[in-house]
C-alpha cells in the first residue's frame, strides 16, 4: 500500500516560513537595532505589508524566532533517570547533549543578538532567561531522581544542577558570546563533559 502524499505547504505558510528565514540571517548578520521590517521583506522576496500580516512588529518577529530558538534546543530526546544503570555514563550523556545544543553556531549567534536585543529592557531579559531555564529543566530532574534514589547527596537539586552547568558554560557558552572565543573542538568537549561529569561526581555521588 503506497504512503499517501502530504498536501503542499499552502502560500501564506511558504511566505511566513520564508519571513522567519530571512530573519533570522539578518538579525545574525546585522544584529537587532541595523535589522529592519523593510530590509527583512526585500531578503525574504515578499512585500513590506505581507511582513506585517504576519508579525506586527520586528519585537514580535524576533520573539518568534527566539521561541523556535528554544523549542529546537528542548527537542533532542531527555534522558531519563536509570535506577539499573550507573551514573557516570548516564549523567555524561546529558552533559555531551548540552555541549551539542551550545556547539550549535546558529544558537550562538542568535544569543548573542539576544542578548544585545534585551539590554534595554529588563522585562524582556527576564522572559528570554526563563525560557532558558525552562529548557535545563530535564538534568534537574535527573538529579532530583538520581537524589530521590539514594545515588546523590544533595537536597537542592536546582543548585547542583546550576553548578554543574555553570561549568560547561564556563566554556561552552560564556567565553563565546562575550568574548567571542570560537567554538570548542570535538577534542575539547569530550574535555569538558568528561571532567565536569567526574567533578560533579566527585561531590555528590553516594557510591
Amino acid at each position: 500500500m503506497s504512503t499517501p502524499t502530504p498536501p503542499p505547504a499552502r502560500l501564506t505558510d511558504r511566505k511566513r516560513a520564508a519571513i522567519l528565514d530571512a530573519a533570522v540571517i539578518e538579525f545574525r548578520q546585522a544584529g537587532y537595532e541595523a535589522t529592519s521590517m523593510d530590509r527583512i521583506a526585500a531578503s525574504a522576496g515578499v512585500s513590506k505589508r505581507t511582513v506585517y500580516n504576519h508579525f506586527p512588529s520586528k519585537e514580535v518577529l524576533f520573539a518568534q524566532i527566539l521561541q523556535q530558538l528554544f523549542e529546537r534546543s528542548g527537542a533532542s530526546p531527555e534522558l531519563a533517570y536509570r535506577a539499573d544503570r550507573p551514573l557516570r555514563p548516564q549523567l555524561l550523556e546529558l552533559v555531551r547533549q548540552k555541549l551539542d545544543l551550545l556547539h550549535e553556531e546558529g544558537f550562538i549567534d542568535l544569543i548573542r543578538v539576544a542578548i544585545v536585543a534585551i539590554i534595554p529592557s529588563p522585562e524582556r531579559a527576564q522572559e528570554i532567561f526563563t525560557r532558558v531555564g525552562d529548557k535545563e529543566e530535564g538534568l534537574t530532574a535527573w538529579i532530583r531522581a538520581a537524589s530521590a534514589d539514594g545515588r546523590l547527596n544533595t537536597d537542592d537539586p536546582q543548585f547542583a544542577s546550576m553548578l554543574l552547568q555553570g561549568m560547561i558554560k564556563g566554556f561552552a557558552f560564556w567565553p563565546q558570546i562575550t568574548l567571542g572565543k570560537p567554538m570548542l573542538s570535538v577534542a575539547e568537549r569530550k574535555r569538558v563533559a568528561e571532567t565536569t561529569t567526574d567533578m560533579f561526581l566527585a561531590h555528590f555521588a553516594a557510591e
